[in-house]
């Protein structure tokens, strides 16, 4: 690898990167795993185990990952992002032939004793392709058919690869966050509207195709009063649980509907449900301004970034936590079909969490190093 050239004329001192780790974004990331940490405790009905302890323990490790990534140039995570997303790529193609089956879906893959979710990585390896492949396209090219064909080719994979799981809801992620990221490089909005038209026209194929237990969420959506005790059971416990909540809440582990059990996966999926109940509005209000705060950073990040690379993988992060936010709450509201998509940083769940503080760590290291410009090849770092 070349030297790098600095827009500064020096290399930053470890010290001076420490400095410039974004702490405010950290801090407020913290503060969602302390209101999770606090949920699960009460979940388990006043205890730290099983889950408690485990999530506050993965996250002070998956925080000094953050730091790590962060302390390391960008052109080392660009150097890694084909590879990255390759063994994604191949680790989801090999789900439906060594995937461990849990509630009719393969998304889990077991090495020497350990499982891990191929659509965890290729989350992060989608980011940084995309991200590089816009840093190494000059400006006047980004709108061309060919251009915008290879980068739907790369978010188009992943999607269809895990719609055969089947795992509809990290599918719509990786669309949802690969188009943001297109539109974030300045791809003509003519291929949006011309794509929103097409997904418009394959609505009937579309249903068709799906699987049977997707359209019945669809259903249970529209209608969850239809099945109460069967689909639809999952929805109006939450709207109960909500509803009991009032303004205040009903107190620290006070919630009837989470502690006598009538709300199901309140760990993990619908565990902002459960901070509903027991905090009322005003709890759930208090986690709406910290994500805000983190994605107001995340767009700051971005907006002062000088590198395509740069802008992109704060923006594709900021999506990253949108979509999972705004997806877990409208499911546990009733404003969308339920998925299985976790509450970042306040929900249960190791795979998420590492997959979130990654690309954190991952804006943070374009952030640290916005002294160091990066060319058009992505291998040097020039004026």
């Amino acid at each position: 690898m070349a030297d790098f050239l600095f827009t500064d004329g020096r290399s930053r001192t470890l010290t001076e990167k420490f400095a410039r780790l974004n702490w405010t974004l950290l801090l407020a990331i913290a503060t969602l795993v302390a209101i999770g940490t606090v949920s699960l405790y009460s979940t388990a009905d006043g205890s730290f185990h099983p889950w408690a302890e485990a999530h506050a323990l993965r996250f002070i490790i998956c925080a000094g990952l953050a730091i790590t990534i962060a302390l390391i140039s960008p052109q080392v995570w660009m150097s890694l992002a084909a590879p990255i997303y390759i063994i994604a790529l191949i680790a989801l193609a090999l789900v439906p032939w060594f995937g461990a089956e849990a509630m009719g879906a393969k998304r889990w893959i077991g090495v020497a004793g350990l499982k891990f979710q191929p659509s965890e990585i290729m989350k992060i390896g989608l980011l940084l392709a995309l991200a590089c492949l816009y840093q190494k396209i000059p400006a006047d090219k980004i709108s061309r058919p060919r251009t915008v064909a290879l980068a739907l080719l790369i978010i188009a994979v992943p999607v269809v690869l895990t719609l055969r799981q089947p795992d509809l809801g990290s599918a719509v992620l990786f669309a949802v966050v690969g188009l943001a990221v297109l539109f974030a490089a300045g791809v003509s909005i003519w291929y949006f509207l011309a794509g929103g038209g097409g997904v418009l026209a394959l609505g009937p194929l579309i249903w068709s195709n799906m699987h049977a237990y997707q359209r019945q969420r669809v259903e249970t959506f529209l209608n969850p009063e239809a099945d109460p005790l069967g689909a639809g059971y999952h929805i109006i416990q939450s709207k109960i649980a909500f509803g009991a909540g009032g303004l205040g809440g009903r107190g620290f582990m006070r919630g009837t509907q989470s502690q006598l059990d009538f709300l199901p996966e309140k760990h993990t999926d619908f565990i902002f449900t459960m901070i509903g109940e027991e905090w009322g509005f005003m709890g759930c209000g208090l986690i709406l301004m910290v994500f805000a705060l983190i994605l107001i950073n995340l767009l700051w990040i971005g907006l002062r970034a000088k590198s395509s690379y740069a802008r992109l993988i704060s923006f594709g992060t900021g999506m990253v936590i949108f979509t999972y936010m705004f997806i877990n709450m409208a499911m546990v509201t009733g404003l969308v079909p339920v998925v299985g998509v976790p509450l970042p940083f306040v929900s249960y769940g190791g795979s998420s969490m590492v997959t979130l503080m990654v690309c954190v760590g991952l804006v943070m290291s374009a952030h640290i190093h916005d002294n160091v410009r990066l060319d058009r090849s992505g291998a040097r770092a020039v004026w």
